[in-house]
């Protein structure tokens, strides 16, 4: 792949962003209709999870994609990464419009056609992708990977009884301490999303996760507040006409599969919903593990037909 560093703003704060584009010869599909080897390609803006960086999952999807004929957009959420903005406020309704920015960014990029986007989250991000496709007509597919469907819900699901409490209590004590104080307490991002009560998902983000620069840093409580009135699924139904694809984990401990059916439930037609069998949240994710390859081929079917038929309808070639 060829790399071309894409920084943009959003709300005044410079994000950090690389634009991943195919290598002219290293392609495993061939392109067809009016693109020609050169581009310009479909894109992906790919859309990172909780505490998530572009140099996790993001460029994941892009060294997959890449060799299939997308270019991929990888960022880093404000606050995060090498992006400006407050450390510890992780707000996924400012995500959404760091999305859309990202896509503003890509206006006019010749090297990609922006009549073929699509938007491809992962847990929290996969919520992130509904609520910004469902307001911005510019996005002509939709993926959620492992994603929430209800902010709410998807919390309480991951806490015992003590824990659920606990979290709560805080968050109510925060809002009287930040009103009166101007700032938000920091938590530990564990805190909010609870990891030991899904043993794969923890070693996975132990083990892999950490090796990412400033991964696993304190959240505010206000993040929290945020995150329990984000609701994607409430969002779900503007998308349509156009495809939403829903991939889980069967065995998805973390964010369980009531977020994905939930998700497709409130979701118009075209929709498509696939469970990965024997598949949980995320210790399945490296770039060489069969239930990832299953994703990828699920994603370049997918992309392949919405992007095709998007195409169409604008005048351009098909892939």
């Amino acid at each position: 792949m060829t790399i071309h560093p894409l920084p943009f703003f959003s709300s005044g704060l410079r994000l950090d962003a690389d634009l991943h584009l195919p290598d002219i010869g290293g392609l495993d599909s061939a392109t067809d209709g009016g693109t020609d080897s050169r581009g310009p390609w479909p894109v992906v803006v790919a859309c990172s999870g909780y505490q998530g960086q572009k140099i996790i999952h993001p460029e994941r999807f892009a060294r997959a994609l890449n060799p299939l004929g997308y270019a991929v957009l990888a960022f880093d959420y404000r606050g995060f990464g090498l992006s400006e903005g407050e450390r510890g406020r992780l707000v996924p309704q400012e995500w959404a419009e760091d999305v859309r920015a990202g896509i503003d960014r890509l206006t006019g990029v010749d090297e990609v056609d922006l009549s073929r986007l699509a938007l491809v989250g992962w847990g929290l991000g996969g919520g992130v992708t509904i609520v910004e496709a469902a307001e911005d007509p510019r996005v002509q597919a939709v993926v959620c990977v492992n994603g929430i469907a209800d902010g709410a819900r998807s919390t309480r699901n991951m806490h015992d009884e003590a824990s659920w409490a606990s979290l709560l209590t805080r968050i109510e004590a925060d809002r009287e301490h930040r009103s009166a104080i101007g700032r938000s307490r920091i938590a530990d991002p564990w805190d909010i999303v609870r990891l030991n009560l899904d043993d794969r998902t923890d070693r996975y983000v132990s083990q892999q996760l950490y090796k990412a620069p400033g991964f696993g840093t304190g959240v505010t409580l206000e993040s929290a507040d945020f995150l329990l009135r984000f609701c994607p699924q409430q969002a779900a139904h503007r998308i349509a006409p156009r495809p939403l694809l829903i991939v889980h984990g069967a065995d998805n401990q973390l964010y369980k599969p009531i977020e994905a059916q939930s998700l497709y439930d409130h979701a118009g037609e075209p929709k498509r919903l696939e469970f990965l069998a024997d598949s949980g949240h995320t210790e399945w994710m490296f770039d060489d593990n069969p239930t990832f390859a299953r994703l990828v081929a699920l994603l370049d079917s997918f992309l392949t037909d919405a992007l095709t038929g998007a195409s169409a309808s604008a005048g351009h070639g098909a892939r």
